[in-house]
């Protein structure tokens, strides 16, 4: 990365309680950008706030679906770079409250798109698809071309914020590019019922983790500070080159790994004898999912920082050091 492009840069990041978010936001500080927090929830175990980056950014509270208030602050503050994280993800709440999820993925992402649109200082927009904004397609790994075709909940929140981003790049020539990375996991990760924190946490309380599908369904496991740095580089490449206007682009270490398989790798990283409790419950879910990430690695010259190995160590490693000093109240699932 380079600093002298994020030095002083004003960067608006939403979702910056979220994932990725808390790792994106102490990238952009560590190069010297002037971050502009959107905080709908306080999380006080989120990264944001734990490690006190909070402290070091400005912070402008309330929900991305409120475009009077986004442009309020993409002007006051005179934003630059845009990076919209925000959004409701995990695939059991969509399928549970499926317009709760619409009205965050969808609408947030054209509120927030319109914000810019009106905005004479936004020079460069990141929004965060997903490889779910595929939907199921035969042809593997998925590549940019593929089309978007989500069938359930969370899948077509993502087709479509994908595809309003297309828009608003072809129609309004706004200097947006777009992101679609496999499932996130890292330090930091508060959603239990995800695989690799729910993982861990069960391990560390000496109870069987819990895998809800049967085990074989096949996903692109990408660590979230290789997702922070592709972010960053992603905006990079777009101030220098208008072409990338309206492009997207796939992230992945390419790699095919089950839910099973996973699971039995951070047990066996954490030394344990416990074995997965198999439930077999998951539905509205894609059996076999990966990306190709030969375009972002001849477009943008953009490679993973880490491999699977360095970045299951280090998640490991946050949530030993957290759970050895969060109190039991503290360690609820969100």
């Amino acid at each position: 990365m380079t600093d002298a492009f994020w030095s002083d840069r004003p960067v608006f990041v939403t979702g910056a309680t979220g994932l990725v978010g808390g790792w994106l936001v102490k990238r952009l500080l560590a190069a010297g950008a002037d971050v502009i927090c959107l905080v709908r929830d306080w999380v006080p175990q989120c990264e944001l706030v734990r490690s006190s980056l909070i402290e070091r950014v400005k912070v402008v509270r309330g929900d991305v679906r409120d475009q009077e208030l986004l442009e309020r602050a993409l002007g006051e503050y005179e934003i630059d770079t845009v990076i919209h994280l925000a959004a409701q993800t995990i695939v059991g709440v969509a399928n549970r409250n499926p317009v709760s999820t619409f009205d965050t993925n969808i609408r947030g992402t054209w509120a927030l798109l319109e914000a810019c649109r009106r905005s004479p200082s936004v020079k460069q927009i990141v929004i965060a698809s997903s490889d779910k904004a595929y939907g199921d397609q035969e042809r593997l790994p998925y590549a940019e071309d593929a089309p978007l075709k989500g069938r359930h909940p969370y899948d077509v929140s993502k087709s479509c914020a994908d595809l309003i981003a297309h828009a608003y790049a072809h129609s309004y020539q706004l200097p947006v590019a777009i992101t679609r990375c496999g499932n996130f996991y890292g330090g930091g990760d508060l959603n239990w019922n995800r695989i690799v924190p729910g993982t861990i946490r069960a391990v560390l309380r000496g109870q069987r983790p819990i895998i809800r599908s049967d085990g074989s369904y096949v996903r692109d496991y990408f660590y979230v500070e290789d997702g922070a740095a592709a972010y960053m580089l992603l905006a990079e490449r777009l101030a220098e080159d208008r072409s990338l206007r309206g492009e997207a682009f796939n992230f992945s270490n390419e790699l095919q790994i089950t839910a099973l398989e996973l699971v039995n790798e951070i047990l066996k990283r954490m030394g344990s004898s416990l074995t997965p409790d198999i439930r077999n419950e998951a539905s509205n879910e894609i059996r076999h999912q990966y990306l190709s990430a030969e375009k972002a690695r001849r477009v943008l010259g953009w490679r993973p920082l880490f491999s699977l190995d360095e970045g299951l160590n280090r998640t490991i490693q946050w949530y030993r050091e957290f759970f050895a000093h969060e109190p039991e109240s503290n360690t609820v699932a969100g």
